[in-house]
């Protein structure tokens, strides 16, 4: 008898030896996030009256998941990396600390080590004028005092014509689209590229799945990257929107945000651009990248978000 009162015990009870079978050597931070995230698993299943059928079909979605490399996507598109950046934004409003260019989502694709260039860089390359809309994007690095930052680096990607990045498409080089830009002594930098579409979630995929079954669309507005780093300043990382983008309100990711939707100066002569190989009239980007100071050495971090996260 006293075997089976041992043994035998309700949900409650369940939970409570789950949530209390931790040791005090164990990681206090983790055990409190883990006992808050089962617990509410929990109750999900009681109060939604999730059947075993269901529970074990999500396990499987979330083994094929992460087997896909696709969790970035799924972060993004149920909102949690925009969530992520509201809290930030909240904390600096409340710091006083609201000044500088908006931060925006990194998303899933990022890849360090992208060859550096000094001043001006192709993005694109020999050849690649038929692929889209040729462009030039260029500007400053400037600290919140509006003084020029020299040696900044500023890494930017985006997505080819077909909506794919590379390191991710077998189809185009590791470094494709990716580029360094170390900035001049006066805080410039400049790139040439073509305007990239905006990209859809891959078909077929466990993030497609999920999406058909809530009703959503899975795609995302025409964007470029960016990750900003210098000494002594906050590591900016953000992403610029192209105007007229059918999807740029109605983002699967939530990232659009206000002050960064480019302005597009169309047919600027090519007086001045020669050596980034610009022949005929072009589309000139301009846009000043504004970096707050850092309060400590976490915040001028260069790195991006796992590398963080893991350092």
């Amino acid at each position: 008898m006293n075997e089976a009162s041992t043994n035998e015990f309700s949900k409650a009870e369940l939970l409570k030896r789950v949530t209390h079978s931790n040791r005090p050597n164990g990681n206090a931070r983790v055990q409190s996030i883990t006992a808050r995230i089962v617990g509410d698993l929990f109750r999900a299943i009681d109060d939604l009256d999730i059947q075993p059928d269901e529970f074990w079909a999500g396990v499987d979605w979330l083994s094929r998941l992460a087997s896909s490399g696709q969790a970035g996507l799924i972060t993004a598109g149920l909102g949690f990396d925009r969530l992520l950046d509201i809290r930030l934004d909240e904390a600096d409003e409340r710091a006083g600390r609201n000044a500088g260019t908006p931060r925006a989502i990194e998303g899933p694709l990022y890849i360090a080590g992208a060859p550096l260039g000094k001043y001006e860089v192709r993005v694109d390359e020999e050849g690649d004028a038929k692929r889209g809309e040729t462009m030039v994007m260029e500007g400053r690095v400037l600290d919140i005092d509006g003084k020029p930052v020299a040696g900044a680096i500023i890494d930017v990607w985006h997505a080819n014509e077909l909506g794919r990045y590379s390191h991710f498409d077998p189809d185009q080089a590791e470094y494709a689209l990716r580029r360094r830009i170390e900035t001049d002594a006066h805080g410039r930098y400049r790139f040439r590229s073509f305007l990239p579409p905006g990209y859809a979630i891959p078909p077929n995929s466990p993030t497609s799945e999920l999406f058909n079954a809530l009703g959503r669309h899975g795609n995302r507005p025409a964007h470029i990257h960016f990750l900003v780093v210098a000494p002594g300043l906050r590591t900016l990382t953000t992403q610029v929107n192209v105007p007229g983008d059918s999807f740029i309100d109605d983002d699967f990711a939530f990232a659009t945000r206000d002050g960064l939707i480019l302005k597009l100066e169309k047919n600027t002569p090519a007086s001045g651009y020669e050596t980034l190989g610009v022949k005929e009239p072009f589309t000139r980007i301009p846009f000043d990248f504004v970096m707050q100071p850092a309060i400590d050495e976490g915040e001028a971090n260069p790195n991006a978000r796992v590398a963080r996260a893991l350092a």
